[in-house]
């Protein structure tokens, strides 16, 4: 008989380790990074800052942030056969395909010893300094443009990201708006792609390839391919008169709305409060408001019709169409700033490891006899 105490599906409400990276209230809608909310960060950290405190456990001192900030410049760059290897694939190839690729890539690249808590910091400050610049390249290459190199001097994390996936440095506005969704997007306890990180870093996989089998789950539609399905959706909508009506229509044939409901969160989830905001302000600077103004609609009916608050993947869509960044990458944008989370994670799994190896429920058939390849 099977035991239902012993089962939950999707591991809902099972917990599997103990961590103190994040920490999610669910209920009244609350996510901390190593205990300080994350509102106080939106509002006043940089993603520089919230790197080292996801890595060290504690906001970094001036002297502390400045030599992070001057590592993280420092380690910007590629090795040139990335850039091979990218041209190699279909243009056609989704940029997560080709994130996930070039970072397996990299790791043979780069492979060096990564014994020792500060061996392993190096390679996941490096990694988090290249997730950018692998981003930006795949994004030029696939508009059939040249790749724009790494600012060498001290512009931020998130605007010299924009600064390579344009070739212009961006103005202070966008830059911060950059570096808030940074910063929002950085950590958000166990899901599931850095839950694959831990267990194949508990196997004791390199860092890279952990953060391999991090990329490969972060682009399903269910996780970090959301934000890209929110942005169909909208287009799909086309004006905020036809928001209701839509929803209404999605609903009746049973169709799931990216974007809506967390399996966490049961009220709003905290970063939406931020990109909201975030949307509203850069469709204003950018003179269309055209995206904002629909995903404003289209929340109102979806809150009317069936309850449900937007997570951070909705108005993230918005935010980023306003920043200029293509749609195929909005998922790669994720993982820029997720690799702080991720290597924050392999780095914990490791200083304490067990093997992650969980038991299953088998439901299937018993006692059944063997039959001859003659007698099947």
């Amino acid at each position: 008989m099977v035991q239902a105490e012993r089962t939950s599906a999707g591991l809902r409400n099972v917990v599997v380790s103990e961590s103190q990276i994040s920490s999610i209230d669910g209920t009244r809608g609350i996510l901390a990074y190593r205990g300080i909310d994350i509102h106080a960060l939106a509002e006043h950290s940089s993603f520089e800052e919230v790197v080292y405190l996801l890595h060290q456990g504690t906001l970094p001192r001036r002297a502390a942030l400045q030599t992070l900030n001057e590592e993280l410049v420092r380690e910007r760059g590629v090795p040139p056969e990335m850039l091979e290897i990218l041209r190699r694939l279909p243009r056609d190839t989704h940029p997560m395909a080709s994130l996930r690729t070039l970072v397996s890539a990299l790791g043979a690249l780069q492979d060096e010893p990564e014994g020792g808590a500060e061996a392993l910091g190096r390679v996941a400050r490096r990694l988090t300094a290249q997730m950018a610049t692998l981003v930006a390249m795949i994004s030029r290459v696939r508009q059939g443009r040249e790749p724009v190199a790494p600012d060498g001097s001290n512009l931020g994390h998130a605007a010299n990201f924009l600064y390579m996936l344009t070739g212009t440095r961006p103005g202070r506005e966008a830059a911060r708006a950059m570096d808030v969704a940074l910063v929002l997007h950085a950590d958000h306890e166990f899901n599931a792609s850095t839950f694959a990180a831990r267990i194949a870093a508990s196997t004791l996989a390199d860092m890279h390839g952990a953060v391999t089998a991090a990329l490969a789950t972060l682009k399903g539609p269910l996780h970090g391919g959301a934000n890209e399905a929110v942005m169909r959706s909208l287009e799909s909508i086309g004006s905020p008169e036809r928001a209701e009506e839509w929803a209404r229509e999605a609903f009746a044939a049973k169709r799931k709305l990216m974007g809506f409901g967390h399996a966490v969160y049961k009220t709003e989830d905290p970063r939406a409060t931020h990109l909201r905001v975030m949307a509203r302000t850069l469709g204003e600077q950018a003179g269309d408001s055209r995206w904002y103004a629909i995903a404003e609609r289209l929340e109102g009916a979806v809150r009317a019709q069936k309850g449900l608050y937007p997570n951070v993947d909705f108005y993230s869509a918005p935010a980023y169409r306003a920043l200029g960044i293509p749609m195929e990458l909005f998922t790669p944008v994720f993982a820029v700033s997720r690799i702080a989370g991720w290597t924050a994670h392999i780095m914990e799994q490791l200083a304490n490891n067990r093997l992650i190896r969980p038991e299953s429920e088998y439901t299937g058939p018993k006692d059944v006899p063997y039959t001859s390849i003659d007698q099947r």
